[in-house]
């Protein structure tokens, strides 16, 4: 949290706007904090790090996930969580977001912020003298990427960042040496932050996409500066072979529903279903929810044991109560 010193000087103040906002440490450190209040949370140990702090959280599109593993992640770290819809909020009656982010700033801890446009969160983070944190935007999705790397770590081993965990497959620098990735679908910004966390973090990741879906060049070319860029293709059955882990997501998201008739027949042959999987070797399945059953998806391959869509989406609150820990302490 910012604060004032008795020489009036300003602590600095970490946003989470993308992956990249964290180094490869503190990403590292992130996961390593998320499994520790996880491991807390099934014992039932005490964590309460922020009592006393209090979340707002400010939401232009609706949630399931994203509201209920805040609300409840501060609620378990000892703090208190604030829903602000944009309609509750003088936001909707056409205040200014740099008025709303700086009005904030004088009641709140952290913002954590679910927006339709990216310029708006930066906006948001501009302003403000919390930190903000990106709880989604058209263009990324950080938290749920922090979510994604707890889960493939849990079940292939290493990103501790410190020693390694090469009992269960991970290398001495943390890395999760021969975890391969496949995103099939949309190279939308779940798909954007995905590309980012992989470089980070050293996965193996192709995004295999129709030519009109793509992820952008900008995030391919942060990816490489960060590490490697993911492999791209179009064919899905070439993209899956020898893949540990099998993502996808809806292909109509909320706002593009006007393109629905025309994203599924681009996306004809992208379907995560058990033909495609039998070109792969046993993967697991991940899919950040809701999904559209019988679209990007199947229900018995969401239904099935390769499934950890469900571990997955629990993540999100242990992953989420690190990087809030982190950022707000």
């Amino acid at each position: 949290m910012s604060s004032q010193t008795d020489t009036d000087t300003t602590a600095e103040v970490r946003h989470f706007i993308d992956v990249d906002d964290l180094s490869r440490d503190e990403l590292f450190a992130v996961l390593d904090r998320a499994a520790a209040y996880k491991l807390a949370q099934q014992n039932g140990d005490d964590h309460a790090d922020l009592a006393g702090q209090t979340l707002g959280m400010l939401f232009q599109k609706p949630s399931t996930r994203t509201r209920v593993s805040f609300e409840t992640g501060m609620t378990q770290l000892g703090g208190h969580a604030i829903f602000l819809g944009a309609d509750d909020i003088q936001l909707g009656r056409g205040e200014p977001l740099k008025d709303t982010s700086r009005t904030l700033s004088r009641y709140v801890d952290c913002v954590m912020a679910r927006v339709f446009k990216h310029e708006n969160m930066e906006v948001l983070a501009e302003y403000a003298d919390v930190p903000i944190v990106n709880g989604l935007t058209d263009d990324a999705h950080p938290c749920q990427t922090l979510a994604d790397l707890l889960t493939i770590r849990e079940h292939f081993g290493g990103f501790d960042g410190v020693s390694g965990s090469e009992a269960s497959g991970g290398s001495s620098d943390g890395r999760s040496d021969g975890v391969s990735v496949t995103w099939i679908g949309d190279g939308n910004n779940v798909a954007q932050s995905l590309v980012l966390g992989c470089a980070i973090t050293g996965i193996d990741l192709t995004v295999v996409t129709p030519p009109e879906h793509a992820v952008d060049d900008a995030v391919v070319e942060r990816a490489a500066e960060l590490g490697e860029a993911p492999e791209t293709t179009t064919d899905p059955l070439e993209a899956v072979a020898g893949a540990n882990v099998v993502y996808t997501d809806v292909w109509v998201s909320m706002g593009q529903e006007d393109e629905r008739d025309t994203r599924l027949r681009r996306f004809d042959g992208f379907q995560v279903n058990e033909t495609l999987l039998e070109a792969a070797d046993d993967p697991v399945v991940m899919h950040c929810l809701p999904a559209h059953r019988g679209e990007e998806i199947t229900d018995d391959v969401i239904e099935s044991d390769q499934s950890i869509v469900f571990e997955q989406a629990e993540n999100r609150l242990h992953a989420q109560k690190a990087l809030l820990a982190t950022l707000v302490e």
